[in-house]
């Protein structure tokens, strides 16, 4: 049913006042049902409408053209390059070619001897029969690329859809490698993917960097080495990024040449399947870094001007990013961001998406300049339809086909309804990231202690749209690019090089650093989202900052690796902060609080710089006060008992001062205090967080 649209202004008819009929918009199904848990989106209902009736529109047309949306997505199973029965078939869409030729090492390199033939689309074609013996012209894992010949003369090319590329030492430019392996070689799966979670512990990762080595490492040096750390310290969820090949590594993955192929810097393909098939062996969840939001300006071995045009699978060239941006309303265009979701999850066995850029792609300005912040702005001119649109397609049919999808977006303005089921007009994203959570921490680092605002702390953490799922953070990758540094780093800087042993007297900034860095932690784990991420290495406070090996530092692997042995050092505090993320976790496991709905924050007190609230029947406290600690403090709760502590970030395995007593018991008072009806009375000592548990 469609909601009713009724004229708001009441109509006088002989003297009688003929009030407006109210819209129940909770059984919509015109794309107006999100109004029904925010009433302040009613003005934009019309456009809720229009953006939903050309979703439909779309959908309806690839469906009655291709068979299914989904079927629309499944371009990877005919387009590249595939072995059929009696031979190989080439596929690809070059509209702006003349002509297309196959050149690659099977023939010797030869521009002329494997011609294409075009349909009315603009899609080339070409069949290879087998040799007499049954093999196929084109050997596996043999260089291959596409001849192409334009109005201004011939040009060499990757296939888009091609699997597996590499580069020779010595040579920048990227090859294409036909890659299809005999069956004795590939790899076999052997584990299920694990249940779908309902609370994300993420741990972003890149394969590359996740050595303490200075080298490039390896999909299997992860699997090895990382897996079972990351499943041992309590997180359920992988991110993985700079998985889609991307010939300039310093671009930490987001310059993406080669949309199908996995990157070969860190393995074959095959080596990718055994870990993702291991880390669902462990219960970990694993998340593709995806860029769809623009491309790598290459064209020797990327997507741009694919057929001699600047055309093709593109319109226009971000301003910032130096890169291509898709031209989301072209229908090849289209199948192929469609298809590449699909061959992630149905080749690979990934579990879902963090879609990279998703305010570049839904603004027309790119995310240059002003950000929209209000409603006027969401629904407004300055929203791109076409990859509005795009996005939605995607999330609809990851969502229908794959139950256990999740998709996490990018955004950086709120935008209202990214995180809402497409059957109620929303986008169809399962959760946005916290961006402004790492902003706030960062304001903060410039600030005196006792400047920090508890009030503006904990308005930041919960501010997030009703019914939108958020992945709270206090740093990922991005905060730790060059120029930038780590959280450690801001609270500790130099002194990390030289006072981090245990053997040396605790200094005023290492203490500091050390109980701010699990404060920080805890309550945006607590109070900040339904999901938790952090960029690894973080976790322990990895010190300085992230620099891929580039011309302007001499090609340096210095700053691009985790340096793990920090945390397994006995004599080092990074060993406190690593324990305490372990046991901040393990309480999450134990009692979960991640997803719960009601929260209610009762202290924030300026002053005293303390901050209490309760989630899940926990009890969260905290003073960040620097030098101030509180004896018999009284706090607000809810429910009368006797409580204990569950998580003392005071504790010395923690790097703190051992000031509470483990064993202490806490019980209620019947005495109301900040709108609870009960309280209790507990020692607060001064830069500690602890939780309280009810037990009796």
């Amino acid at each position: 049913m469609e909601a009713v649209e009724t004229n708001p202004n009441p109509v006088v008819v002989e003297d009688k006042i003929e009030e407006p009929v109210k819209v129940d918009y909770s059984q919509a199904t015109d794309g107006t049902r999100v109004i029904h848990d925010d009433p302040w989106l009613e003005p934009f209902a019309q456009t809720l409408r229009d953006r939903y009736s050309t979703f439909q529109w779309w959908k309806k047309d690839i469906t009655d053209k291709e068979g299914s949306l989904g079927q629309f997505g499944l371009g990877y199973e005919t387009f590249g390059f595939h072995r059929v029965e009696g031979g190989l078939r080439y596929r690809d869409w070059v509209p702006g070619a003349l002509a297309v030729h196959l050149y690659g090492e099977f023939n010797n390199w030869s521009f002329d001897s494997h011609p294409c033939s075009r349909n009315e689309y603009g899609v080339w074609e070409a069949f290879l029969p087998d040799h007499p013996d049954g093999t196929p012209q084109i050997p596996h894992c043999t260089k291959l690329k596409v001849a192409i010949t334009t109005g201004h003369g011939r040009i060499v090319r990757i296939s888009p859809w091609t699997r597996y590329v590499t580069m020779d030492p010595g040579n920048p430019v990227m090859d294409g490698v036909y890659w299809n392996p005999p069956y004795e070689w590939t790899y076999q799966w052997k584990h299920e993917r694990p249940p779908k979670p309902d609370r994300l512990r993420i741990y972003e990762a890149h394969i590359g960097m996740a050595t303490e080595h200075q080298k490039i490492g390896s999909y299997k040096e992860f699997e090895v080495n990382l897996l079972p750390y990351i499943a041992e310290m309590g997180y359920n969820c992988i991110q993985l990024m700079a998985i889609m090949e991307h010939s300039y590594y310093a671009s930490f993955g987001y310059q993406v040449t080669n949309f199908f192929a996995p990157s070969s810097r860190f393995g074959t393909p095959e080596d990718l399947k055994s870990l993702i098939d291991t880390a669902h062996s462990l219960g970990l969840y694993v998340l593709l870094d995806l860029v769809h939001s623009h491309a790598s300006k290459n064209t020797l071995d990327g997507l741009n001007q694919f057929d001699g045009t600047d055309a093709c699978y593109f319109n226009g060239t971000h301003s910032m990013w130096d890169s291509r941006l898709f031209a989301y309303d072209r229908w090849e265009v289209l199948r192929f961001l469609l298809s590449n979701l699909r061959y992630w999850i149905d080749t690979f066995r990934f579990d879902g998406f963090r879609f990279d850029g998703v305010t570049a792609m839904l603004l027309t300005n790119r995310s240059v300049g002003e950000l929209p912040n209000d409603y006027n702005g969401y629904f407004g001119s300055q929203i791109d339809g076409d990859a509005l649109r795009y996005l939605t397609l995607a999330n609809h049919m990851l969502h229908e086909l794959y139950p256990f999808i999740i998709t996490i977006a990018e955004d950086a303005t709120g935008f209202a309804c990214l995180c809402r089921p497409t059957e109620e007009g929303g986008v169809g994203f399962d959760y946005r990231l916290g961006m402004g959570l790492p902003d706030k921490w960062k304001k903060l680092m410039v600030l005196k202690d006792e400047d920090w605002n508890m009030g503006s702390l904990t308005y930041e953490l919960q501010n997030r749209r009703y019914h939108e799922k958020t992945v709270g953070y206090v740093e990922s990758h991005d905060q730790a690019l060059v120029g930038d540094k780590t959280m450690a780093f801001w609270l500790m800087d130099k002194e990390m090089y030289t006072e981090m042993s245990v053997l040396s007297p605790l200094t005023p900034v290492i203490d500091r650093g050390i109980q701010l860095h699990k404060m920080m932690r805890l309550i945006t784990f607590a109070l900040g989202g339904e999901a938790y991420l952090t960029f690894m290495g973080n976790e322990f406070g990895h010190p300085e900052w992230i620099d891929f090996p580039r011309e302007g530092n001499g090609g340096s692997f210095h700053y691009c690796c985790r340096r793990w042995y920090l945390a397994k050092d006995p004599l080092l505090r990074y060993q406190h902060l690593s324990a305490f993320e372990k046991a901040m976790l393990k309480v999450e496991i134990e009692n979960p609080f991640l997803n719960w709905k009601d929260v209610y924050v009762g202290i924030k007190h300026e002053g005293d710089k303390v901050v209490s609230f309760e989630k899940a029947g926990l009890l969260f406290l905290f003073n960040f006060h620097p030098t101030k600690s509180f004896a018999d403090y009284r706090v607000p709760v809810g429910v009368s008992g006797k409580y204990v502590s569950i998580l003392d970030s005071d504790a010395k395995a923690f790097g703190g001062h051992d000031r509470l007593d483990s064993q202490t018991e806490f019980f209620t008072e019947d005495y109301g205090y900040y709108g609870r009806p009960y309280s209790l009375l507990t020692y607060l000592p001064c830069r500690s967080a602890f939780i309280l548990k009810k037990i009796d």
